[in-house]
């Protein structure tokens, strides 16, 4: 029998070193005391703060990711196309160009529900890739294709808050939920959309807290003063654990509540 609400967790980007430790240590216990089913992470950002390799994607897979999204960092890093062509549910935005190695999309199994996992990418003060809208539409279709009646979550990887909302606008009523990442800053905008759909324009990254989006403080702070491009570098220290929990109605696919996370 079906469970009557089901709940997704969303983890924001996790920044290097900090933020694998950091789900490492709280993962485990986030899942138990959110009962969350089904766990996704934005991952580009594993690797130093930079890309994600291999050994940062079994990582974030062996604590109880199950899936991974990434956006415009994701080929930072050698081997990038042939990790993303060799792990199905390391996912990169759909809306990159034809040619372009890995998929957009995933499809599983967890606690007894279908869901389908979809990662686009932003276009506003980004790189002018595909059109995320008519790519979710595209994608949409072939998710319904492959597993009707599966529970859709979107990572909208994105810079500009107004396409986010409206690409939430656009698959209100749709997907179940929309989570937005990029930013590393986590938004207080939560809430359902008219149509049922779940959303909230950033969830915030995962990683140092005493630094800059991630980022060690005194080369951000010398970048602005200088104006020079230093090299960015990830922070190290204390790190926390930013993202949503969505409960989901899984007969309607409609979501319930959305709770942020900070742990």
């Amino acid at each position: 029998m079906s469970q009557s609400v089901v709940k997704a967790l969303m983890i924001g980007d996790v920044i290097g070193q900090p933020g694998l430790k950091a789900l490492f240590a709280g993962l485990g216990p986030l899942v138990r005391s959110t009962g969350a089913d089904i766990v996704i992470a934005n991952g580009e950002n594993a690797m130093g703060g930079f890309g994600i390799g291999k050994e940062e994607a079994d990582r974030l897979f062996s604590i109880g990711v199950q899936v991974i999204t990434t956006g415009n960092h994701v080929w930072e890093r050698p081997g990038s196309a042939e990790l993303l062509a060799a792990t199905p549910r390391l996912l990169r935005p759909a809306n990159y160009p034809p040619g372009a190695a890995g998929a957009g999309r995933a499809v599983l199994e967890s606690c007894g529900e279908s869901w389908a996992v979809l990662n686009l990418q932003g276009r506003e003060g980004m790189s002018p890739i595909d059109c995320p809208f008519r790519t979710a539409d595209a994608e949409l279709a072939a998710i319904e294709a492959e597993a009707p009646g599966a529970i859709v979550l979107v990572d909208f990887h994105a810079e500009s808050v107004g396409e986010k909302e409206a690409l939430g606008f656009y698959l209100d009523g749709r997907v179940a939920a929309i989570a937005g990442t990029h930013t590393h800053v986590q938004t207080a905008d939560e809430r359902i959309l008219p149509k049922g759909t779940g959303y909230i324009t950033d969830i915030g990254m995962s990683g140092p807290l005493d630094s800059v989006i991630g980022v060690k403080i005194d080369i951000c702070v010398r970048r602005g003063l200088t104006q020079m491009p230093i090299k960015m570098e990830s922070a190290d220290g204390d790190a926390f654990i930013s993202g949503v929990l969505f409960s989901i109605d899984p007969e309607t696919r409609r979501c319930l509540s959305v709770e942020r996370i900070r742990a």
